[in-house]
């Protein structure tokens, strides 16, 4: 029976590469701050409520359509593969294919936040106690090493959930794919989920819950750098924002200035002026064929699609041809 390892590899984000991708950030125009920063233990758990609001359909769609097809799927995985999926967070999800996968030789979840990558991988070695998860603590929009497994042979399938490959703009997900490319390799796939296009107000509601609970978890951002990097935001004075791009096609979340203000960071000093904005994420959406596209330029093939009756979301097999050779960088 196979050992469960859980070391947490690699990631060891510092104070100084936070407070120069804040500073950084903010220094642009228009003003941003990088979305992955905000997944402290906090933003988790918000993000998890999130998941659960009538607005928010991306998930339970997703969910829907992984019960309705989850064995589909793990057919087209196939026996023997070693499943990493990007972007983890609570692997809800992922439980459903590692019921359904035969022979699953390693479940790698690869996620930002320390603790609460910790706390799933605990949970999930003990439902699956002949399973080997090997969690990851890494940032997966640069490169970064897996953990060895005993054999070099077997099958790679990164699993990337959520429609999280919208968070990048066009290049950024190109690169995003061609990296994916070179982790699984030969016959290697990637199960990853999309949000399509639809109705605007479909789109803008589900990121203007009723709640507040989105805004709380766009607004824990500032509170984290507050906390972390010595600042001085005035959470009172930021309003939560999110609308559609159509030219974009992406919905955008920005935390707006409420008035004229000057916020310290560290050493470091910024003006926002009334109705100025800090954009702190945006979400592309896709259609089958724009996505198909788009991957089929890091080498992928589009092998299969699934999707609910509304058409609202999507759960794409792609595969790498035995003879794909291309090095990415």
């Amino acid at each position: 029976m196979p050992t469960t390892n859980l070391q947490l590899h690699n990631y060891q984000p510092t104070s100084a590469d936070f407070l120069q991708d804040v500073v950084v950030g903010l220094r642009e125009e228009p003003k941003q701050l990088p979305c992955k920063y905000f997944y402290d233990q906090r933003g988790c758990e918000l993000f998890d409520q999130i998941c659960e609001l009538d607005e928010y359909y991306l998930t339970r769609t997703e969910l829907s359509i992984m019960a309705r097809y989850g064995d589909e799927m793990a057919d087209e995985l196939g026996p023997q593969c070693i499943l990493i999926e990007y972007g983890s967070g609570s692997s809800t999800k992922t439980r459903i294919l590692l019921d359904a996968i035969d022979e699953l030789v390693a479940y790698v979840p690869v996620d930002i936040a320390r603790e609460h990558l910790q706390q799933t991988s605990k949970s999930l070695s003990r439902r699956y106690p002949g399973l080997r998860v090997l969690p990851v603590c890494a940032d997966f929009t640069a490169p970064f090493d897996l953990p060895r497994v005993q054999s070099e042979l077997l099958r790679r399938v990164v699993y990337f959930t959520g429609s999280t490959i919208g968070n990048r703009g066009p290049h950024d997900a190109q690169g995003l794919l061609n990296r994916i490319a070179s982790v699984v390799g030969r016959r290697g796939g990637l199960l990853i989920g999309i949000d399509l296009e639809k109705e605007e107000e479909i789109m803008e509601a589900a990121y203007n819950d009723e709640l507040g609970v989105t805004a709380d978890f766009n607004l824990n951002v500032l509170r984290r750098i507050n906390g972390e990097l010595d600042a001085n935001f005035e959470l009172d004075e930021f309003e939560h924002r999110a609308f559609y791009n159509p030219s974009a096609a992406r919905v955008e979340m920005h935390l707006v200035s409420r008035s004229d203000q000057s916020v310290s960071i560290g050493q470091e000093e910024f003006e926002f002026e009334a109705g100025e904005s800090i954009r702190t994420e945006y979400s592309h959406k896709y259609t089958t064929q724009r996505f198909g596209t788009l991957a089929a330029a890091a080498g992928f093939e589009l092998r299969r699609c699934w999707t609910d009756e509304n058409s609202l979301f999507a759960v794409l097999y792609l595969e790498l041809p035995a003879d794909w050779s291309r090095l990415v960088d």
